[in-house]
Parts: C-alpha cells; structure tokens; sequence
C-alpha cells in the first residue's frame, strides 16, 4: 500500500484531498490501495455528509474563534480535529478485498487492525458502537466511509493529545448516540490515546502496511473539489449547491 504523510494549507484542501484520492483510485489501477496521515494545526469542526449544521455545530463559537466548518463526503456525525488528533484516510480496493463490500465488514476491517497495533499502546482498546474504538468505554476514534464503484474511503480520528474541552466549545451533543455514551457530555465520553504522535503513526501504518511512498497525489483535484464544494458556504453548511 501507499502512504502519503501530507497536511494540507487549509481546513477545505484537507477534507478534499480524502475524496481526491478515493476519486483518483476509481479513475485509475482498481488494484491500487492507499493511506494518508494528517494532522491539523488549529481547530477545524467537520460536519458529516447528512449533518445539519446548525444543530451540531456552535457556529457563533466558530465565527469568533476562527475555526473553520466544513463538510466531508462521507457519513457520521460532526468532529473536531486540531494538534494532537491524529487524521487518517485509507482507500481499500475491491478487487483486492470483495468482502469489503458489506458495509458491517468494511468497518469491522479497518478498526480491528487498528484496535490490534494501537492496543499495543492501549491495552483494552476495541471497537463499540458502529465505527468508534473506544479505550475504557471512553471514545478515542470517530470513523465514517464513502463507497465508490471499485473502492472504498474509510476515515477517522485518533484523539492522543488534542485538548477534549475544546470539543465541547465547539460541537454540540450529537442527534444520534450510540448506547455506550449513555447521554454523557464530551468530556465525559471521550478520552486520549496514551501514546506519542510517533507511536499512533506507526501503529497506523503497521495496521495497513503501507510502506511504499506516495510520490504523486492528485493535485488539480483538490483544486477543483475545493472550488466546486469544500471551499464553497453553500456546501459547508447546507450540504448543497
């Protein structure tokens, strides 16, 4: 597998680059598999791709401290995501893995590998929920996926040192809950990895193998996904254009 270490700029190019490389494998080798790692450096709140924004976001909080709100192409509830949250993408082929189809499947794969290499760090962690892993039934990765054609986008968060009150300044409780939070707050509910950025890098890219460099990622996609949706408001908070 490929592995692109790249933080991008901007709150929108980042979230772009995630679709730009799924839509980039489905033009290309149906073979071909690759992960990306990433890590804001300030604040950002992504909506999920059905998300109401008003509902899950503070959006006046975001406005006077400068945090950017977008929207992936993906599924879920909002996140945060700044320094010391971990950001991964994985574009899996079904050629390569057919049983990826089953959506059920799709998440048991990528977090169970996950949960083996981060439970070296983590005694304990595990999946719950539908896509969450959780370390003392406490939230310490969010995860959602797109479906394409020949591949599969799955994504998520690795909490190790982001300040968790800032979840709470900025997303509000989400509409859906699965039945492990038992109606706690943000802080109550999540909790951090006990590991360095160096150590939840290499487990993550132990989990998926991915050991060749990714000399080449599609730019002008992003570009173009950044000018047609993620850099656009009608996108970000009405999930239309």
């Amino acid at each position: 597998m490929h592995l692109l270490n790249l933080t991008l700029p901007t709150a929108s190019e980042n979230v772009a680059l995630d679709e730009a490389l799924l839509l980039d494998s489905e033009a290309g080798d149906p073979m071909s598999e690759r992960l990306r790692l990433w890590e804001p450096m300030r604040p950002m709140a992504v909506l999920g791709r059905s998300s109401v924004a008003q509902r899950e976001v503070d959006l006046e909080a975001c406005r006077r401290d400068e945090v950017p709100v977008v929207r992936r192409v993906s599924g879920g509830c909002t996140i945060l995501a700044a320094t010391g949250c971990l950001m991964y993408a994985v574009v899996l082929s079904y050629a390569r893995r057919p049983e990826l189809r089953a959506i059920h499947s799709a998440h048991r794969h990528v977090l169970d590998a996950l949960a083996t290499v981060l439970g070296r760090c983590a005694p304990g962690l595990k999946r719950a929920g539908t896509s969450d892993l959780v370390l003392d039934d406490r939230k310490v990765s969010g995860n959602s996926l797109r479906c394409q054609r020949t591949h599969l986008l799955y994504h998520g968060t690795l909490l190790y040192d982001m300040p968790l009150e800032w979840v709470a300044r900025y997303v509000r409780i989400p509409p859906r809950e699965p039945d492990y939070r038992a109606k706690r707050g943000h802080q109550e509910f999540l909790t951090k990895i006990p590991a360095t950025r160096e150590e939840v890098t290499a487990a993550v890219v132990d989990a998926f193998d991915a050991r060749e460099p990714l000399t080449q990622w599609p730019q002008e996609l992003v570009r173009q996904l950044v000018e047609q949706r993620y850099g656009v408001e009608a996108w970000n908070l009405q999930g239309r254009l």
